[in-house]
C-alpha cells in the first residue's frame, strides 16, 4: 500500500507549557528530516479567503533528525506468547463466522521454533498446514463456507500415528452438525467425506508428524514473527485439547466473554495461558448462541463471547519515538504544527497548547472538537477525483487525500471489507484529515473544508479581531471535567462538535448552569454518544444504534459499547437531546452547500438590539467559504418538545434550503408524518437562538455547520462577522 514520503503523529493532541509530546515519524525512503515549529492561524488555502496563514516559529524550534521507515502493521489478532508444553495428540478448534471468504485467512496458528500448524479459511473451504524439520503436509476440505454463517472448524493430529483430521461443520440453531473421527494406521492415506453443511478430510502420514510442543499461538493471524493472513469475521471459543478427540482434556480454552472491556483474553483452561489482543478488534459482539433475549452484554456476557477481527484494524502504529517536543513555558495557547520536511516531501503534525495549569488565562476558550476529528480521521469518501486533485494543486492545498492511503486506517464513517462498520478510531496514527490545507469537497461555492481545517476559520477570525483566547480540547474536557471551563467567561465551539461522552455533556451543562456563556457555532452537534477508556485514552468508540443519520447501522444486539458497557446511539435516545443543552438540534441534512438566514421580528426587539448592533440587513450570510452560505450542510432547529428552554428566542431562520436537503431520519415517522407534526419540508431549517439560564449563564447557537465559513466576506466583515463579534463582546464582558 502507498505510504507518504514523510509523516507521523504525536502521543496526544494537546499539552500545557512545560509538558512533553512524544513524536513518532516515518521517512519512507530514509535519510535526514527537519522539524520546525509553526503556529497555525488559518488552514484554508482558498485564495478567495484569508489564505493559509502560519506563524514561523522555527527560531523557537528547528531540529534535524535521522529518519527511517517505520512500518504500519494492519490487522487485529490475539496472541498467546507461551503455550503450555504438550507432546501428544492435539485438537485445535474454534467457532467462526467469516466476514469474507475470498482469500486465505488464518483462524489459529501455533509456532514453536521450526514446528508449526496453521488452520486456514480459504475461498473453497478450509485448509491445514503442518510443518516440521524437513517435512510438511497440507490438508484441504473443498466444501466452501458462506459469509455471515457460523461454523465449527477443527484440526486434529496425533504425532505417534501420523493421523490428521481437518473439518468444518455448520451450526444449526446453535448445535454443531459434525462428524469427527480420528484415524489410525501406519500407511499414508487420505479420505474426503462431505458433510451436511460441512466436510472432513482425514490422512495418515507414515512415520508420524512432529507438532509444536509449546511456543506461540495466534488467533486470527498466521505467523508469530510477522503476523499476516488476518481473519476478517467473528471467532468464538478457540480451544486446544490435549488429545485428538472432542472429549480430550482441555489444554487451553479462551473465553472471549470475559474482560470484554479490556484488551486481554482469558484462558479458562488449567494452565492460565492468557493472551492479548493486537489492534483492538471489536468486542461485545453477539456470538453463535445469541438468543436475542438480552441486548446488553453486561447482563448476559455468555451471549457475547465472539470477537470480530478485521484485516484492516489499526489501534496504534506502535512506532518508535523519534523525539520529545517540550512545549516552551512561554508558548501562548493556540494551535501549532511541527512542519516535517525531507528530500521527498513534507507533512505537518498538529497539536494544541493549553494555558498553563496555574494560569494566566484568556477570557475566551475555543473548545476544539478533537473527538469528532478522531471519529472522522482518514475518512475515505471516494470523491478525490481529477477535479478535486486539480484544485488541490492550483491552491497549493495539502497534496494527499485519505482515499489514497488505506495503510493509515480508516474512519468511523467507513466500513471494513466485510461491510461491518468501523466502530473504533485512534489518534495514534497519521491522520491526513487533520492537516492544514486538507480539502474534503470540491466546493463550487467555497473552500470545501471540514472539521480541523474548517475550525481555523474561527481561529483566524479571533486573531483578526484581536481577541485573546485559549484552546482546550474535547479530550481535556473529558479528562478534567467542569473545572477546565470555569476560568473562562465564554466558550466557543467549532463547526461540528458531534461526538460526546456523558462527562463532556455534564461539564458543559454545569458550566452554563453556573453562569458560563457558550456560543455553539456549528450544526449537528452533541449528537452521538461515544465511549472512552482510561486504559486506552487514544481511542474513541461509536456504536451507531437506534436510528439517526448513520454511515452504517450497528447490528442487532451490538448496541452497547465495549469500552464502557453503555448504550450507544444518539444522545436524543437517552433523553439528552441537543436542544436541552444549546437550544437547537439536528433537523436537516444535504450536500455541502448553503443558504442564508432571514432575521425574525424578535431580532429587532429592544432587548436583543445588542446582538444586531451595526447590522441593518434582514438577510444574514448569503455568502461564505463553506458551501456559499452561512446556513448549510447540516441544520439545527429549536424544539420545545425536545428541551429548548421556554425563554429561548429564535432570532433568525434559514430560507430556501438547497434541493439536496432532507429531513433527518429521527424526525420521520413515515414519508409524510413527523414526530412533532410539522411537514418534513418545514423541518429543513437552521435557527439562530439565544437564551439565558437561571444561574446567569447564556447560550448563543447558530444551528449550522457552515456558519463560521461566512465570517469572511472580503475580509472579516459583514453581518455574520459582526453578529459573532457582538456576541463575544457581550458574553465575554469588557475585553477591550
Amino acid at each position: 500500500m502507498a505510504e507518504l514520503p514523510i509523516t507521523g503523529y504525536f502521543d496526544r493532541l494537546s499539552a500545557r507549557p512545560g509538558e512533553a509530546l512524544a513524536a513518532y515519524v516515518s521517512v519512507r525512503d530514509g535519510g535526514d528530516y527537519r522539524a520546525r515549529l509553526e503556529r497555525l492561524i488559518c488552514g484554508d488555502p482558498n485564495p478567495a479567503g484569508p489564505g493559509r496563514r502560519v506563524e514561523d516559529l522555527s527560531g523557537r524550534y528547528d531540529r534535524t533528525f535521522v529518519g527511517r521507515r517505520q512500518k504500519v502493521a494492519l490487522g487485529s489478532y490475539a496472541r498467546i506468547d507461551a503455550m503450555p508444553p504438550a507432546t501428544g495428540a492435539r485438537l485445535w478448534t474454534a467457532l467462526i463466522c467469516p466476514g469474507v471468504i475470498d482469500r486465505e485467512q488464518a483462524v489459529i496458528a501455533q509456532h514453536d521454533g521450526d514446528r508449526a500448524i496453521v488452520l486456514l479459511l480459504t475461498a473453497d473451504g478450509v485448509q491445514a498446514r503442518l510443518t516440521w524439520p524437513g517435512e510438511s503436509v497440507t490438508l484441504r476440505v473443498t466444501v466452501p463456507l458462506r459469509a455471515r454463517r457460523w461454523y465449527r472448524v477443527w484440526l486434529a493430529a496425533d504425532p505417534a500415528t501420523g493421523a490428521i483430521t481437518l473439518g468444518h461443520a455448520a451450526l444449526a440453531g446453535g448445535v454443531v452438525i459434525s462428524r469427527h473421527a480420528a484415524l489410525a494406521g501406519g500407511v499414508v492415506m487420505s479420505r474426503h467425506a462431505a458433510l451436511a453443511g460441512g466436510g472432513v478430510t482425514e490422512a495418515v502420514v507414515q512415520g508420524g508428524v512432529a507438532l509444536p510442543v509449546a511456543g506461540t499461538l495466534l488467533i486470527a493471524a498466521d505467523d508469530a514473527a510477522v503476523p499476516g493472513r488476518h481473519f476478517t469475521g467473528k471467532i468464538e471459543a478457540p480451544t486446544v485439547r490435549a488429545g485428538a478427540t472432542d472429549d480430550a482434556p482441555i489444554l487451553a480454552a479462551w473465553d472471549f466473554a470475559r474482560d470484554i472491556g479490556g484488551t486481554g483474553i482469558v484462558d479458562i483452561g488449567p494452565h492460565g495461558c492468557h493472551g492479548r489482543l493486537v489492534n483492538l478488534p471489536a468486542r461485545a459482539m453477539v456470538g453463535a448462541g445469541w438468543s436475542g433475549a438480552e441486548h446488553c452484554w453486561r447482563h448476559a456476557p455468555g451471549d457475547y463471547a465472539a470477537i470480530h477481527f478485521h484485516a484492516d484494524d489499526l489501534e496504534d502504529c506502535l512506532w518508535e519515538t523519534d523525539f520529545a517536543f517540550v512545549v516552551p513555558d512561554d508558548l501562548r495557547s493556540g494551535c501549532y504544527l511541527l512542519h516535517l520536511t525531507c528530500a521527498e516531501g513534507e507533512d505537518w503534525l498538529p497539536f494544541y497548547v493549553l494555558a498553563p495549569r496555574q494560569g494566566p488565562r484568556a477570557p475566551i476558550a475555543f473548545l476544539a472538537s478533537t473527538l469528532t476529528y478522531i471519529a472522522y480521521a482518514n475518512h475515505a469518501r471516494g470523491n478525490c477525483d481529477a477535479a478535486l486533485r486539480a484544485r488541490m494543486a492550483a491552491w497549493g492545498a495539502y497534496p494527499h487525500n485519505a482515499d489514497d492511503y488505506p495503510i493509515y486506517g480508516r474512519s468511523t464513517y467507513n466500513r471494513h471489507d466485510d461491510n461491518s462498520g468501523i466502530s473504533l478510531s485512534s489518534r495514534r496514527r497519521p491522520i491526513l484529515t487533520m492537516r492544514p490545507g486538507y480539502l474534503t469537497f470540491n466546493d463550487a461555492a467555497g473552500s470545501g473544508l471540514r472539521h480541523f481545517v474548517a475550525d481555523t476559520h474561527l481561529l483566524a477570525w479571533l486573531e483578526d479581531k484581536g481577541f485573546a483566547y485559549d484552546v482546550v480540547t474535547d479530550e481535556d474536557l473529558d479528562d478534567e471535567g467542569h473545572d477546565l471551563l470555569t476560568p473562562y467567561r465564554i466558550v466557543l465551539t467549532g463547526s461540528h462538535p458531534e461526538y460526546h461522552t456523558a462527562r463532556m455533556l455534564d461539564a458543559i451543562s454545569a458550566y452554563i448552569a453556573g453562569g458560563g456563556r457558550l456560543a455553539y457555532l456549528g450544526g449537528n452537534g452533541f449528537y452521538w454518544r461515544i465511549a472512552r477508556s482510561p486504559a486506552l485514552p487514544h481511542v474513541m468508540e461509536i456504536r451507531r444504534a437506534e436510528g439517526g443519520i448513520r454511515a452504517w447501522p450497528a447490528e442487532p444486539g451490538e448496541y452497547y459499547h465495549q469500552l464502557d458497557g453503555q448504550l450507544g446511539g444518539m444522545w436524543r435516545r437517552g433523553r439528552r437531546p441537543p436542544q436541552q443543552l444549546v437550544g437547537v438540534g439536528f433537523s436537516g441534512q444535504g450536500l455541502f452547500e448553503g443558504t442564508y438566514y432571514r432575521r425574525l421580528p424578535a431580532s429587532r426587539a429592544p432587548e436583543h438590539a445588542w446582538l444586531f448592533a451595526g447590522i441593518e440587513e434582514d438577510i444574514i450570510g448569503d455568502y461564505g467559504l463553506s458551501g456559499g452560505g452561512a446556513a448549510g450542510f447540516e441544520f439545527d432547529r429549536a424544539d420545545p418538545d425536545l428541551g429548548t428552554p421556554d425563554n429561548a428566542v429564535i432570532l433568525a431562520r434559514s430560507e430556501n434550503p438547497p434541493a439536496s436537503v432532507t429531513t433527518v431520519l429521527e424526525e420521520l415517522l413515515s414519508h409524510l408524518g413527523t414526530v412533532n407534526g410539522e411537514t418534513p419540508a418545514a423541518l429543513m431549517r437552521a435557527e439562530i437562538v439565544v437564551f439565558e439560564t437561571p444561574g446567569g449563564g447564556m447560550v448563543f447557537a447558530t444551528g449550522s455547520i457552515t456558519f463560521c465559513g461566512s465570517l469572511w466576506r472580503d475580509g472579516f466583515t459583514g453581518p455574520v462577522s459582526r453578529l459573532l463579534e457582538n456576541v463575544v463582546r457581550r458574553f465575554g464582558g469588557d475585553m477591550s
